[in-house]
């Protein structure tokens, strides 16, 4: 994966974790979820940013919501494993050259978390985006975030994800990506309010 000259964050990543149809009755604030993936999917595309995303069981669980449009992702697989990090992902990184990976998605307690941890056992960074992350059962959604800190994620936001991301308002995409945070404010103020209200 090419470094991004100018950013504070060079190699960076965007995994979208199973935001299936099918789950929308069962996890809670999923509206939320899909908000905050919606604005990382366009910073993704301004920033140049690659995109890998997942389906659990899909014959079964059914396809990426549809709100979500992700034509350009480098791979949306469909998988059994629990974990995103399944070869024909997991055979676009190198432990040799870390990249800095943001999730998004469901559920916080399972599929997300045991990504995290493969891929901080591979060596990569991950940023868990708290704004950007559910489970059917609420209460399960701060646990997993106080486990996936202690082994060595970082949670945050998704504006401050961005901003890490960019680090330096100088670099040509600052203007579009401050364009798109204000004009997802209210949706990103809604998504911070009510699922950080658990943690």
């Amino acid at each position: 994966m090419p470094e991004k000259a100018g950013r504070r964050l060079k190699r960076s990543a965007l995994f979208i974790c199973d935001i299936q149809e099918k789950f929308r009755p069962a996890v809670w604030e999923y509206e939320k979820v899909i908000l905050t993936t919606k604005k990382l999917i366009k910073a993704a595309s301004i920033l140049d940013i690659p995109i890998y995303a997942t389906t659990q069981n899909r014959a079964r669980l059914g396809e990426t919501c549809t709100e979500l449009n992700i034509p350009n992702a480098v791979e949306h697989a469909d998988k059994s494993a629990f974990s995103m990090w399944i070869p024909p992902i997991s055979r676009h990184f190198s432990s040799a050259a870390p990249s800095e990976i943001a999730i998004v998605g469901i559920e916080s307690h399972i599929c997300v978390t045991q990504t995290t941890l493969d891929l901080l056992a591979n060596g990569h960074k991950v940023y868990i985006l708290a704004d950007g992350v559910s489970s059917c059962n609420k209460e399960e959604v701060p646990i997993a975030l106080a486990r996936l800190r202690a082994a060595g994620a970082v949670v945050t936001t998704s504006e401050s994800f961005l901003y890490e991301l960019m680090g330096d308002a100088s670099i040509p995409e600052f203007r579009a990506i401050a364009g798109l945070v204000k004009e997802c404010s209210k949706d990103t103020k809604e998504a911070v309010s009510t699922l950080l209200s658990k943690m």
